[in-house]
């Protein structure tokens, strides 16, 4: 089997993770996989069998991205910076990928330079291909013409295949990259990342539905990092929306949701009998099947779980360090009216529990997507590695 080495670093959320993990379910009838994790590791998260995990010493940034940190505090980050490097090129030299694809960089993460450049100059040496996996938005930067050069620059040197994990239908590239026709490289839609009913089975902790009928509204926050304001809103909105309709509260924080803001947390749902708290879930597809509303953030993996399973949804986007992505994707799908998007202003108990109960009476919409992206992925690595081209 040809073998693929797939570097995914996350700093702040879990996205970045969970979609590069469900690409890599779809490969592993055609490759062998070494996967290499930058981030903080998971606890719970599902790793498909047969599939070789590399943990770096993790780093993470704060909510602004203004800093990298080592998520061990007596580590030092230059140093672990460097021991990085040489681990990365250490697994290249003992596993001899065919194929090295690279999530997000140079898009992205380009503070991991000092790690990833060593890495993609060993693998053009060896004649590996080199694929950059990327999702349908890219953040624009406050100088947007120095950073798209720079792109387009480590791109042109280094790239054999950009795979857009997108609907050129819905969300073409060009709308936060306008330098796509600059790229040397061959560019590919694949369709959107979604977890497969194969990857999702209920959590064995799910309650039991009642006898009579009581909305369930699924509120969570990803990886927990930021979006607290929309727990405690709805938490406190749980009050208002109790003496006008029954209804059950299934609240995830996330695994890197704060200690101390859990126990508050815990100790607010003591008085909501409706709410049940948890931290994480890999079962998250599975709870938005059965949900009759999900109040969540807008990233990638959570609004395509929204989208697969066609539920009612309300999506507070991430703004931080003036990060546009969640932003456009959920007001795009609001004015196809599809979800509604949640405004800061709105998060005032009172006046969110009226949002919810008046959204809760609409009928969900849906429009068809392309949701082949896992498929289409693979499809196209068996290409490069092999040699041919793939089909458009």
């Amino acid at each position: 089997m040809k073998k693929v080495l797939f570097y995914c670093q996350h700093i702040l959320g879990i996205g970045h993770l969970i979609r590069s993990m469900e690409i890599v379910r779809g490969l592993l009838q055609d490759f062998e996989v070494c996967f290499i994790n930058g981030g903080q590791v998971i606890e719970g998260l599902q790793v498909p069998a047969g599939v070789e995990v590399v943990n770096l010493p993790a780093i993470a940034t704060d909510s602004e991205f203004q800093a990298l940190r080592t998520v061990d505090p007596t580590q030092d980050l230059e140093t672990v910076l460097e021991t990085r490097k040489d681990l990365l090129l250490q697994v290249f030299h003992r596993f001899q990928p065919d194929v090295l694809m690279v999530e997000l960089f140079p898009f992205g993460r380009r503070r991991f330079s000092s790690e990833l450049v060593p890495l993609l100059n060993q693998a053009k040496a060896h004649s590996t291909k080199i694929v950059c996996s990327l999702r349908d938005i890219v953040v624009t930067k406050q100088d947007r013409a120095r950073h798209e050069e720079k792109v387009c620059k480590l791109m042109n040197r280094y790239f054999d295949l950009l795979l857009v994990h997108g609907d050129p239908q819905f969300q073409p590239l060009e709308l936060s990259f306008s330098r796509v026709n600059d790229l040397k490289c061959d560019v590919r839609y694949t369709g959107y990342v979604v977890q497969s009913s194969d990857s999702a089975s209920l959590d064995s902790e799910m309650p039991v539905a009642p006898d009579f009928y009581r909305p369930t509204i699924l509120t969570s926050i990803g990886g927990g990092r930021f979006g607290h304001e929309l727990l405690f809103c709805m938490i406190d909105a749980a009050a208002f929306l109790e003496p006008v309709i029954p209804h059950q509260i299934q609240m995830f924080t996330g695994p890197f949701f704060p200690e101390e803001k859990f126990l508050l947390l815990q100790e607010i749902a003591t008085h909501r009998p409706n709410v049940t708290l948890q931290r994480y879930t890999p079962d998250l597809l599975s709870y938005m099947r059965w949900a009759d509303l999900s109040i969540s953030m807008a990233g990638y993996n959570t609004t395509m779980n929204v989208l697969t399973t066609g539920v009612r949804a309300m999506l507070l986007p991430f703004k931080g360090n003036d990060d546009q992505e969640q932003t456009l994707r959920a007001e795009r799908l609001e004015e196809l009216g599809i979800v509604q998007v949640i405004r800061p202003e709105s998060l005032q108990p009172e006046r969110f529990a009226r949002r919810i109960l008046a959204y809760l009476t609409k009928s969900s919409s849906s429009m068809r997507f392309d949701f082949g992206g896992v498929e289409k992925t693979a499809e196209c690595l068996r290409a490069i590695a092999y040699q041919r081209t793939a089909v458009a």
